[in-house]
């Protein structure tokens, strides 16, 4: 009996020892099996930010999600909340800005954060020579002229529209204590650079404080938005506006916004005029002359509300002003399964090329009136002949007209030259634009990082800030 006992003791253990020596096994293959995942995952994020860098998206243009490393667990949540694609990764345990170009802050990632270990903004201003420097109340350095959304380096539309809201309570602070205009005067009490989110809140504000307000635009109303991919999905987040209350949608598609933005335009009767350029800025505060392409407009104060990016050179053939032409790419990851054209011969056009050939299903041709590439970095140089037939290059061409469904090239190849018609779905124009900078530069608005740089309007110089 004794000895049976000792058997099934026995037994017992080594069934145990088995056991248990099955589940170490099975603990180490799931180990296994994870480090594999995980080295995978990780030479992806690396793959990525090294494809970033070399299409130079790695670079946010305005604000970023800055990230506190030391903080970082490394959870991942604030990629997973990410709605734009690829913005961020983890490498290392830690995340990492990847395509920081792509960040247009929505700020979820911010909100994701366990911890707090991450914060959507921008670099200090002072050290950024493409951010005109403001004060707390949006003015920049020469007195009357505010600037507010994406030329002040913030895109996300809550935030355009507040700071346009802020910018407008400030002014009209101004103007009532000042003496009103004679009553056959021809100035306006603001006039209003811009018609995208930034614009159209403004305005709004105006209408409702009672100010005599004009609102321009070179092209139409949207802004950035309207550039932005068919049905792309835009987030607005928390958003009230002036006259219309708040906002319960917070989620639309481009054309559901653009819709939305020239509805509310109608029901106020906001005073706008499309396709009209500003073009030079003469006078001081109270009695501006803003020179545009129809002529002066006169103006106590000025609010510009403009992009960062300015204004695109046009092809001037048929059928441009379709919503399929495009003069920046935004997210290369939109566009899949395409028929694709990128007009120019630079770097930017050809840095675009190569991102949309990146992706599945893409067909993409590269027009270039040129005969070969000129004044091309010779890093972009050498990588777009290695894409091969992913890319075509149809050098000595240029676009003749553009349709629904394809576009007409005149292209000469060897001894032959004609017309050629190619299936398309979006065209990509880059061909170099004129950045507002210059235009702000001559008015007179300062920026950070230049030599000799002061406010020169009321507040002190700590005052003075991006928001």
């Amino acid at each position: 009996m004794e000895e049976r006992r000792g058997g099934l003791l026995a037994l017992n253990i080594s069934l145990v020892l088995g056991v248990f020596a099955l589940l170490v096994v099975v603990l180490n293959l799931l180990g296994w099996w994870q480090r594999r995942i995980a080295d995978a995952q990780h030479g992806q994020t690396m793959a990525d930010l090294d494809a970033a860098r070399a299409h130079g998206t790695d670079k946010a243009p305005a604000q970023f999600p800055m990230i506190d490393v030391q903080a970082c667990i490394g959870c991942g949540s604030c990629v997973q909340a990410c709605p734009e694609n690829g913005v961020l990764g983890l490498i290392d345990g830690v995340a990492r800005v990847i395509h920081g170009s792509r960040c247009i802050g929505h700020a979820l990632c911010e909100e994701a954060c366990p911890i707090g270990a991450i914060h959507v903004g921008l670099d200090a201003a002072e050290s950024r020579p493409d951010i005109p420097l403001l004060n707390n109340r949006y003015q920049t350095s020469v007195p009357g002229i505010s600037i507010a959304g994406e030329l002040s380096g913030m895109a996300l539309i809550r935030i355009a529209t507040r700071q346009a809201v802020e910018a407008v309570d400030a002014i009209a602070t101004e103007l009532r204590q000042e003496p009103e205009p004679a009553a056959e005067s021809e100035l306006v009490d603001l006039l209003i650079v811009g018609a995208g989110p930034a614009g159209i809140a403004a305005s709004l504000r105006a209408t409702e404080l009672g100010l005599i307000s004009m609102t321009i635009d070179q092209e139409d109303i949207g802004g950035t938005v309207r550039k932005y991919p068919r049905r792309k999905l835009t987030l607005v987040g928390a958003l009230e506006l002036p006259l219309h209350g708040e906002v319960r949608q917070k989620e639309f598609l481009k054309e559901e916004l653009i819709e939305f933005w020239e509805g509310i335009i109608e029901s106020h009767g906001l005073p706008m005029q499309m396709g009209v350029k500003l073009e030079s800025v003469e006078g001081k505060a109270g009695e501006f002359v803003a020179w545009t392409s129809r002529g002066p407009l006169y103006a106590r104060r000025i609010l510009l509300a403009l992009g960062r990016r300015g204004s695109p050179r046009k092809l001037g053939v048929p059928g441009e002003e379709a919503e399929k032409v495009l003069y920046q790419l935004i997210d290369a990851a939109t566009y899949r399964d395409q028929h694709l054209l990128v007009v120019g011969g630079g770097d930017s056009a050809v840095e675009a090329a190569m991102a949309l050939a990146d992706q599945p299903g893409n067909t993409v041709t590269l027009s270039y009136r040129r005969a070969e590439f000129f004044r091309l970095k010779q890093r972009n140089r050498d990588r777009v002949q290695k894409y091969g037939d992913r890319i075509r290059l149809a050098f000595q061409s240029e676009v003749r007209s553009i349709s629904a469904e394809s576009v007409t090239l005149t292209w000469k190849e060897g001894d032959r030259s004609g017309e050629v018609e190619i299936k398309n779905d979006y065209v990509f124009v880059c061909a170099g634009g004129e950045p507002p900078y210059r235009l702000l530069k001559e008015i007179g608005v300062e920026f950070g990082a230049e030599e000799g740089s002061v406010m020169i309007s009321e507040p002190t110089e700590t005052e003075f800030a991006v928001s």
